[in-house]
C-alpha cells in the first residue's frame, strides 16, 4: 500500500507540474493564453479520472506551489480557484457511483453520477470562481468604465472620427458591465467542459477509466434545477451595479450549459437522418449569430433531465469506486 501511495503521489505531482507549466506558458505567451490556460486543467482531469482523488489533490497542490514560486502567490490562488479546483472536483464527481438498486435499478448494476449534475456543478463553480476573482481584483462597473475610457482615448488618438458620441458612450457603459462577465462565464464553462471531454477520451483510451463512455447526444443535458438559477441570474441583472454583474456571470455560465445541452439535443434529433451532416454544419456556422444561437439555447432549456449511466458491478477490480450518495431522484 505504501508503494501504491508513492506512485499515486508521484503521478499527481507530475500532473501538477505539467498543469503549472501550461499556465506559466499562458502568462509568457499571451497570444496562446486562450488555449494554454484552459489546457492546464487537462492534467488535473486526466490524473483525477484515471488515478483518483489522492493523485488529483497532489496535482492541485503541486501546481499551486509551482505557480506561487514561479510567478506569485496571487497567481497560484487565481489558478487554483479558476482552473485546478474545478478540474479536480469534476474528476471526483465523474468517479462517483453507487448500486443501481438504490435508485430502483437492477441489483447487478452500478449507477454513475449523472452527467447533467456534473455540468450543473461546473456552471456553479465557474460562476463562484469569477465572483471571487472579481472581488480579489476589485473588478466592478468603475473598472469597466475605466477600460472603456482608455479604449476610447486610444481610438481617438489614432483617428478622431472613430470617437463615439456621448449617447453611444453612455450606451456602451451600460452594456459592457453586463456583457464582459457574461462572456467570461460562458466561454470558461465551454472551455473547461471541452477539457473534461478530452480527458475522458484520453483516460478511456488508456484503459484506466472507471466511468463508462457515455453517449453525449443523449446524456448531455442540464439539471432541471439549473433553470431556476438561470432565472435568478436574469432577475439580478436588472438590479444594476455589482449585483447585475454577478447576475450576468450566472447567466453566462448556466446559459453556456443550456447551449451545450441544446447542441447535444440537436445531435440526437438528427441522428440517423440523411441530411444530418449538412444540418449540423449549418447549425454550428450559424451559431456565430445571435438568433440561431438563441434557438439552440431554447432546445437545451426545454430538454432538462438526468440520465444515469449504468454498468455491471465490478467484483474483482482494485479500482472499483465505493458507493456514494447522489441525488435521490430517479433518472
Amino acid at each position: 500500500m505504501q508503494n501504491l501511495d508513492k506512485k499515486l503521489l508521484m503521478t499527481g505531482m507530475l500532473a501538477g507540474v505539467t498543469a503549472a507549466l501550461l499556465a506559466l506558458g499562458a502568462v509568457s505567451q499571451a497570444q496562446l493564453s486562450f488555449i494554454l490556460y484552459p489546457a492546464s486543467a487537462l492534467p488535473i482531469l486526466i490524473v483525477g479520472l484515471g488515478w483518483g482523488n489522492t493523485a488529483a489533490i497532489a496535482a492541485v497542490l503541486t501546481a499551486a506551489f509551482v505557480g506561487a514560486t514561479g510567478v506569485s502567490p496571487m497567481f497560484a490562488l487565481s489558478l487554483s480557484i479558476f482552473t485546478l479546483i474545478p478540474a479536480a472536483w469534476l474528476s471526483h464527481l465523474a468517479n462517483l457511483a453507487r448500486p443501481a438498486s438504490e435508485i430502483g435499478g437492477p441489483d447487478h448494476l452500478v449507477a454513475w453520477y449523472p452527467l447533467s449534475d456534473i455540468l450543473l456543478h461546473l456552471c456553479g463553480l465557474v460562476a463562484i470562481a469569477l465572483v471571487i476573482l472579481g472581488v480579489m481584483i476589485g473588478f466592478g462597473p468603475e473598472t469597466v468604465n475605466e477600460m472603456i475610457d482608455a479604449l476610447i482615448g486610444s481610438l481617438s488618438q489614432q483617428n478622431a472620427t472613430m470617437a463615439p458620441t456621448a449617447a453611444e458612450l453612455d450606451q456602451l457603459r451600460g452594456i459592457m458591465p453586463i456583457l464582459i462577465p457574461f462572456m467570461q462565464g460562458a466561454s470558461w464553462v465551454m472551455l473547461l467542459f471541452a477539457a473534461y471531454y478530452i480527458a475522458t477520451r484520453v483516460v478511456g483510451s488508456s484503459g484506466r477509466s472507471l466511468r463508462p463512455r457515455e453517449d453525449m447526444p443523449s446524456a448531455l443535458r442540464m439539471n432541471r434545477n439549473a433553470s431556476f438559477i438561470f432565472l435568478a441570474g436574469i432577475l439580478a441583472t436588472f438590479a444594476g451595479g455589482v449585483p447585475a454583474m454577478i447576475g450576468a456571470t450566472i447567466c453566462g455560465t448556466f446559459g453556456a450549459g443550456f447551449l451545450m445541452a441544446g447542441f447535444a439535443s440537436l445531435h440526437l434529433r438528427t441522428r440517423g437522418k440523411d441530411w444530418r451532416l449538412p444540418a449540423l454544419i449549418i447549425a454550428y456556422l450559424s451559431s456565430l449569430m445571435l438568433l440561431p444561437t438563441f434557438i439552440i439555447f431554447i432546445f437545451g432549456l426545454l430538454d432538462t433531465r438526468r440520465t444515469v449511466a449504468l454498468t455491471p458491478a465490478r467484483t474483482s477490480d482494485q479500482n472499483r469506486p465505493a458507493p456514494s450518495e447522489t441525488d435521490s431522484d430517479e433518472p
